[in-house]
């Protein structure tokens, strides 16, 4: 990839503003889809970045698209309504899915974009914004191994750590695989919390025997601030997102013929959680102050 290729840039939200803002720090130039949902653009435009006011007109000046939308709906959405970013492709432009989606829809999507003139990987993102905005995503890419390649220097500008799982789709097929991982460890340590405190075990103890024992890890970390002081910045991904995702898993494990016991558990404890604009962490405290 050309260091001045011409990227377009979907959804600045919490995850998207930090992948902008380093594509504009490795000197590619960018236009921003004015949105909304979007974080405070202000330093993006002062770095050189610029607006449009449609997907299409988003794809029309750019030679690669990049989507940070929250799934499959939006990703759809943004590609294939009206003034939409198909409308906009041109022969060999590449749309990049940053998103949590489907696998099965990301492969209709991939047959939609060629069927138009351009070409479709999906790279799906873990880590939080804080790494986004570092520059030190992880990115689990699904794309032929050429195209991999040749893309690879973009996605270096906002990624640390980068995996290619294989085909297209085979990247959100991970993503899910990872994420229900994660979110069922947080649902199993969530629910250990509530229990210890209302067994009356001090949270210090809890963390002390959990981080040196088999509890530690990633996401005891990332939960670790809440238990000791109520702060759930360490992780932030909403229950209305884990409800999601899990939903997407169940989807592709129920295509799959895979089992998924644990999974319809997880889902359903993510699923009972009200308000759903929660952080992950503060599930803790709802499950706290619940009696049976």
């Amino acid at each position: 990839m050309e260091s001045r290729q011409r990227i377009g840039l979907i959804g600045a939200g919490l995850m998207g503003h930090g992948i902008a803002r380093n594509i504009l720090k490795a000197g590619y130039p960018l236009v921003i889809l004015d949105h909304p949902g979007n974080q405070p653009l202000d330093d993006l435009l002062s770095a050189g970045g610029t607006l449009a006011a449609t997907p299409r007109e988003v794809a029309e000046r750019s030679e690669v698209v990049i989507l940070c939308v929250t799934g499959t709906p939006q990703v759809e959405s943004v590609l294939f309504d009206a003034d939409g970013v198909s409308e906009g492709v041109r022969q060999g432009t590449l749309i990049i899915d940053c998103s949590t989606a489907i696998p099965s829809a990301t492969r209709a999507i991939a047959e939609r974009i060629a069927e138009a003139g351009g070409c479709f990987m999906d790279a799906a993102m873990t880590r939080t914004p804080k790494e986004a905005e570092e520059g030190r995503l992880n990115l689990i890419v699904g794309a032929p191994e050429a195209l991999f390649t040749a893309t690879r220097p973009l996605l270096e500008t906002f990624a640390e750590n980068i995996a290619h799982a294989g085909e297209v789709s085979a990247g959100h097929t991970l993503k899910l695989l990872h994420n229900f991982v994660s979110l069922g460890f947080s649902a199993v340590l969530a629910e250990a919390a509530a229990a210890s405190r209302q067994a009356g075990i001090d949270d210090a103890a809890l963390l002390e025997v959990l981080g040196k024992g088999g509890g530690g890890g990633v996401v005891f970390e990332r939960l670790r601030p809440f238990i000791e002081s109520g702060d759930p910045s360490g992780f932030r991904f909403s229950v209305a997102n884990a409800t999601k995702d899990l939903g997407y898993y169940h989807a592709m494990t129920e295509a799959l013929g895979a089992r998924r016991d644990v999974a319809l558990a997880v889902e359903g404890l993510y699923r009972g959680v009200e308000p759903q604009d929660l952080l992950v962490p503060e599930v803790i405290g709802v499950l706290a102050d619940t009696r049976s």
